[in-house]
């Protein structure tokens, strides 16, 4: 089978206005990127062009080395959908630099269900995300700059908490010291890097109704606080309408479309295992407003993205999403097993039916939130049919439905099957409900995830985090959203512990309070918000030509 950039280039694309036609758009709605990207004026939608579409959200097991395809599926289900008369579009999250060019790739699925051109889209697409660097760092500037004139809040240098952000994995930046040489370069103290999408702009870029609410939430942001305690922030600095200025296309969502045709609209790309792992608000209602069925998609595992999305992005937004699709492989599964990844290929249903309690954990984990769900078997070429049965039946006994996709060899054809049950599914009544309770505290909060999602058996604190959790009660925050940043490839905080652990406990080493977007990020474990690359980075196999062809992206 061709690569993917191999199957990506012989593709034939639809004009972006061709495309908006079916959206129902016209070229006043559109600001394009050449002639097959495009931003949506959003502001010129209105909502009788169509009811309000249905929303799927597309989610996954535990994430491992031998691949769930939950992009692909999403791509592959939205395809299937409009061959089945159904005015479908995609919506995705926009990928980082970081995973392009280090380990975990790029964001567009793959084989015949990709988004395209996914050239572009993987790399600056729009440049979206280089205005969320900038706009992160011009805070930085501000900060930074304040000190150095005079520091007339009182800023306590050891408490500066808000770190500069890059688009790129490199953990030499994680913690750095700025304003080393002399008195004309500031201060010095000790500072950092986050990734982009760990970025708090980010996540008010991805819970924002328009700029103007953009630019609210942004002046709320805490950036330090001064030598008696009081909390300064952006609005302190003065700078929350130059950000926003900075932000004025990036807060348009992205137009694009799948191999076949189908209108995709990609926004914003918080990191699940980091931050809140779902694509923007304003991109989501957007698709609704303009299509009968939205297929979206949340971040990793049912335990990350799934979850931030049914427990904070749906309240922020008063989505009401209506089925739950999520997706699983019969090499996954074994791997969760204790098949190493070099003997995935070969059949082995005792691993098979071992590994099965992850996947077993997440529907009955799902179906707590009072949606309906339906299991998706992402197909490889080395699955046994052997395989592909006992999983259909176990699948059975947890009471939900299944299909076997293989929209990565196949396109839409390939999940016609999933798309017509899905179809079913959708005539149903729904009465969700968000697990975590807006009146919960902090401490409520965390023992529900871990009791309820993540099967843990008790919650402990670090010292700091000890003391952040008396701060957050002192400035009356503690009921607001908990956002948990945790290893993506364990329901715990402890990624070598497979299949679906019990009993553990889950250690919080610090909480931060991001006042702006209003939730509260809970880190666990040893994750880290600026990753790493690892000894062969992707990047190593990348290369372009004199004629612009380029080899190695995936």
């Amino acid at each position: 089978m061709k690569t993917d950039v191999e199957i990506a280039e012989s593709a034939k694309l639809r004009p972006i206005l061709d495309l908006a036609k079916d959206l129902n758009l016209k070229e006043e709605d559109l600001i394009s990127y050449g002639p097959y990207m495009a931003k949506i004026e959003s502001k010129n939608l209105v909502e009788s062009k169509n009811k309000e579409g249905k929303l799927v959200l597309v989610t996954a097991i535990n994430p491992t080395p031998a691949g769930e395809g939950k992009t692909t599926t999403n791509i592959g289900l939205s395809m299937a959908l409009n061959k089945l008369g159904k005015k479908t579009t995609s919506t995705l999250r926009e990928p980082s630099l970081g995973p392009v060019f280090g380990i975990k790739g790029g964001a567009c699925g793959g084989g015949y269900a990709q988004v395209l051109p996914m050239e572009n889209i993987n790399l600056h697409f729009t440049g979206d995300f280089h205005a969320i660097t900038s706009a992160h760092n011009l805070i930085s500037a501000a900060l930074d700059n304040h000190i150095h004139q005079g520091n007339a809040l009182d800023i306590d240098l050891r408490r500066v908490t808000w770190k500069r952000v890059m688009d790129m994995n490199d953990r030499a930046l994680r913690e750095v010291i700025v304003g080393l040489g002399g008195e004309k370069n500031g201060f010095p103290r000790q500072d950092g890097f986050d990734i982009t999408v760990a970025s708090e702009i980010m996540a008010i870029l991805c819970l924002s109704k328009d700029l103007m609410d953009f630019k609210e939430k942004v002046a709320k942001i805490t950036v330090a606080h001064t030598r008696s305690g009081d909390p300064v922030t952006v609005a302190d600095l003065k700078v929350e309408g130059a950000v926003a200025m900075l932000m004025k296309d990036a807060m348009k969502p992205n137009l694009v479309q799948t191999i076949e045709g189908t209108p995709a609209i990609i926004h914003g790309g918080p990191f699940a295992n980091i931050a809140h792992g779902c694509n923007s608000l304003i991109a989501t209602k957007t698709a609704l407003a303009l299509s009968e069925i939205v297929v979206t998609e949340a971040g990793f595992g049912a335990d990350l993205g799934a979850e931030k999305f049914l427990d904070i992005k749906c309240p922020a937004g008063d989505l009401k999403p209506d089925a739950l699709v999520l997706v699983a492989t019969v090499r996954a599964l074994k791997y969760n097993g204790g098949v190493k990844q070099k003997d995935l290929g070969q059949e082995n249903l005792q691993a098979l039916e071992d590994g099965f309690v992850n996947l077993k954990r997440h529907i009955t984990n799902m179906k707590k939130y009072k949606l309906p769900v339906l299991v998706c078997i992402n197909q490889f070429p080395t699955d046994s049919k052997k395989e592909l049965d006992l999983l259909q039946e176990l699948i059975a006994s947890c009471g939900v439905l299944s299909s076997v996709s293989t929209c990565f060899a196949d396109g839409g054809d390939g999940a016609l099957d999933l798309g017509e049950k899905l179809l079913t599914l959708l005539e149903e009544e729904t009465s969700f409900e968000p697990l975590v309770k807006a009146e919960m505290t902090v401490e409520e909060k965390l023992n529900c995830l871990a009791h309820e999602i993540y099967g843990a058996k008790e919650v402990v604190y670090s010292d700091q985090a000890k003391k952040q959790l008396e701060e957050i009660h002192q400035a009356n925050f503690a009921h607001a959203p908990v956002c948990v940043a945790k290893t993506q490839y364990s329901f715990s905080d402890d990624p070598s512990k497979l299949g679906a652990p019990k009993d553990f406990t889950l250690t919080v080493r610090e909480l931060v309070a991001e006042t702006g977007v209003g939730f509260i990020v809970a880190k666990t474990g040893a994750i880290m918000t600026m990753p790493g690359l690892s000894k062969d980075p992707a990047a190593n196999h990348m290369d372009i030509d004199e004629n612009g062809k380029i080899v190695g992206l995936f």
